[in-house]
């Protein structure tokens, strides 16, 4: 199996292989949740940016923030991602701005939706996974996040939409983020949607938690480490 540097600093070698590889599995999904206020969003923001730095497109819908805020939320961390997006590498669909009644206008790579219409959201995402698919084999994509989504809309529609989702991302090539507040759907619910994903991260605040389930499904591997939230983004292990 093929991986991608995830960007996490100490992520990588937590997650190496028997084959002596660590990182995210390429053409794979994975969940991050937790409680509020933990880094699951940063830990979005820091993938997407490192695929950024390494050529890799990025496809990026955002529910919980506007394109203006996700700016920011990476400028705190030294992230710069207005080039990118100008020079077509960053494809945003931002989900929340239009309920805000901010005034944005629809360019190639910045598409406005809304969190309340998932159908068209859909579509949005179809065109941007073509869009990224067209500039290189191997792209990647966050959405941040599915708690927003749940919020406004039907549980069972946002599963729907959810297998969709990751469906046409693994179809196109992708390697996808997703987040979620844990906690916002029922037990069951939530233990299906989390069946979904090749790998889990659970971010407590404290501890880092990592399941992944191998190609041959013979074993769930399970590691767990400390980790910070620094200047500089997340960081696994002791700094």
């Amino acid at each position: 199996m093929k991986f991608i540097e995830s960007g996490i600093p100490g992520y990588d070698d937590l997650t190496i292989s028997d084959e002596g590889t660590g990182g995210i599995p390429v053409n794979t999904n994975l969940l991050i949740y937790g409680p509020p206020k933990t880094g699951k969003t940063i830990f979005s923001n820091q993938f997407i940016y490192k695929g950024l730095l390494n050529q890799e497109p990025g496809l990026y819908i955002t529910t919980d923030h506007g394109i203006k805020q996700l700016q920011s939320n990476m400028m705190d961390f030294q992230w710069f991602i207005q080039n990118y997006i100008q020079n077509q590498t960053l494809y945003v669909i931002d989900g929340i701005s239009k309920l805000s009644g901010v005034n944005l206008e629809d360019t190639n790579t910045f598409k406005l939706s809304s969190i309340n219409n998932p159908a068209d959201l859909m579509v949005k995402v179809g065109i941007g996974t073509r869009f990224v698919y067209k500039k290189a084999d191997q792209y990647r994509s966050a959405l941040d996040s599915l708690t927003t989504l749940l919020a406004f809309n039907p549980e069972q529609m946002i599963l729907r939409l959810l297998k969709a989702y990751l469906r046409r991302i693994n179809e196109a090539g992708g390697t996808g983020i997703v987040t979620y507040t844990e906690g916002i759907v029922n037990p069951d619910s939530e233990l299906m949607m989390k069946s979904l994903f090749h790998t889990t991260v659970k971010l407590d605040g404290e501890n880092i938690h990592i399941e992944s389930i191998p190609e041959d499904i013979s074993e769930i591997r399970r590691v767990k480490s400390t980790y910070e939230i620094t200047d500089n983004g997340i960081v696994v292990g002791r700094i």
